[in-house]
């Protein structure tokens, strides 16, 4: 299955405080699992979405540099917490708080990644925003793509920089 062509709404999809949006990728991020609370809130079965790139609920407000850390975290070996802003097969937003973690096989090597996602607060979407919108700004200044997203990661590694903390500092302080 390729991703249809969606256009983002306005509107904001939702889900329990006390659920627990999980999946699991192989090594090249394609979908191995979705748990029910995924699968309701991105608006595809599972069978839409094993075999398919995580990309697959991937909202176009959200700047690439942030992806990019998250992979070079995961392939290092390293968790890492994130907001991401998601959109479902209608075309519906939704905000998560995600803990992404490297999964090894009994060797210890990488064998694919997990991640877990909760409802974040809306004081944090709300403090997270403005960021995403100036990296997803800077990334759309430049015509070629890894350009754009190296000048995004320049960009947040300017503000963590300013601001005197790491990124995993500016996650949890929000």
């Amino acid at each position: 299955m390729s991703k249809p062509v969606v256009t983002p709404t306005d509107r904001e999809e939702t889900f329990g405080e006390e659920e627990i949006i999980v999946s699991k990728t192989d090594l090249k991020g394609r979908i191995t699992y979705a748990n029910d609370v995924f699968c309701r809130v991105a608006k595809f079965s599972e069978k839409e979405t094993v075999g398919e790139p995580h990309s697959l609920v991937r909202h176009p407000d959200m700047p690439r540099c942030v992806f990019k850390l998250l992979w070079d975290r995961l392939q290092s070996g390293q968790e890492i917490f994130a907001y991401v802003k998601n959109m479902n097969a209608v075309g519906d937003y939704y905000w998560v708080f995600a803990h992404v973690t490297p999964s090894f096989g009994a060797n210890g090597e990488i064998v694919g990644y997990h991640s877990n996602r909760r409802c974040p607060t809306p004081g944090a979407i709300a403090a997270i925003t403005p960021v995403y919108k100036a990296l997803l700004d800077e990334e759309n200044k430049h015509q070629d793509r890894k350009a754009g997203m190296a000048a995004g990661g320049a960009l947040l590694g300017s503000v963590l920089e300013e601001k005197g903390i790491d990124y995993d500092q500016l996650v949890f302080s929000l």
